[in-house]
């Protein structure tokens, strides 16, 4: 039973926020309160949170003998030998197994997605982490294709539902604001991380500073296109989704203030879920989000709906 307990620990759990990307899709698509495109939309949400743990637990694997060097990784299951390595490789083996079938029924289109994510996830844990600037990006990569799984999903039920290539670019800005900052952070503010981290012994604090100032004007200049581009108004019939636009901006002005004044930024999930300022403006974002979609529907927002374009 503990090693069950050490193997849902190493899937790192706290870490899964990420797959909420997945959602945007049933979002922007007005559907949110269809039950079965919003039950596909779960079913795509836990298969990536799924096999992204077994993903940290193969990862783990990867690097145990640096994590037993490391003064915080060193306290996880796989470097502290709570958990065996043999235990650890049937988990991953037989959970990413488990992640693909179930993806596999779904569709082809998702099931294809997955595979990537699956694919690209591995190629970092073994080579593109320990590669500048390819390391960042294929982190942030993982997320886009959450997102066009999320659309996948909903494709299997109807095909008529379309993606945004804006909402594909703020995503990837968005994402590599993110982890330019937790980057930034590991240079300046953690040691032991210089030494284990391959990748951040090629970054300094002047570029990482130039790249987080980049994506983070992107991440907001590409949701504000998006916006009022004449796809988005003509799908939803309204150009008051330019109204959301200040709340992502006081959330990356908000992210900004807390990486450079108060040392934060390691770990954007633990932000997420902590900063009640950031947590609110997101709750805030998607409520105004739901309202302006159902106004502009007249309320048939239980209805099927093509549209993230």
């Amino acid at each position: 039973m503990k090693q069950l307990f050490y193997i849902l620990q190493s899937m790192r759990p706290n870490q899964w926020t990420k797959n909420f990307v997945v959602f945007a899709a049933l979002i922007f698509s007005q559907n949110i309160f269809h039950r079965e495109l919003a039950a596909k939309t779960v079913e795509g949400f836990v298969i990536f949170c799924l096999l992204s743990g077994m993903i940290y637990i193969i990862n783990d694997i990867a690097d145990i003998e640096n994590d037993k060097l490391h003064e915080r990784k060193k306290t996880r299951p796989l470097p502290s030998g709570r958990l065996k390595v043999a235990n650890a490789w049937i988990a991953a083996l037989v959970g990413s197994a488990v992640g693909i079938f179930f993806a596999w029924s779904i569709g082809l289109e998702f099931f294809v997605v997955v595979l990537l994510f699956y694919a690209l996830n591995l190629l970092y844990s073994f080579l593109l982490k320990k590669i500048v600037l390819l390391d960042v990006l294929s982190i942030s990569l993982s997320f886009v294709l959450r997102a066009i799984g999320g659309v996948e999903a909903l494709r299997s039920i109807d095909q008529s539902i379309q993606i945004s290539p804006w909402l594909l670019i703020c995503t990837l800005f968005l994402s590599l604001f993110l982890a330019f900052c937790k980057r930034r952070h590991e240079l300046v503010n953690l040691v032991a991380a210089r030494s284990h981290r391959v990748s951040l012994q090629e970054y300094s604090p002047a570029l990482l500073d130039q790249l987080v100032g980049i994506t983070a004007g992107g991440s907001v200049l590409a949701y504000a296109i998006y916006t009022i581009w004449p796809d988005t108004v003509d799908k939803f019939g309204t150009t008051n989704l330019v109204y959301t636009v200040p709340l992502v901006l006081i959330g990356v002005m908000r992210y900004l203030y807390l990486v450079y004044t108060k040392q934060k930024g390691g770990s954007p999930s633990k932000l997420l879920l902590h900063e009640k300022f950031i947590l609110i403006d997101v709750l805030a974002w998607i409520i105004l989000v739901v309202v302006i979609l159902s106004i502009s529907s007249g309320g048939e927002t239980t209805a099927a709906r093509p549209g993230l374009s």
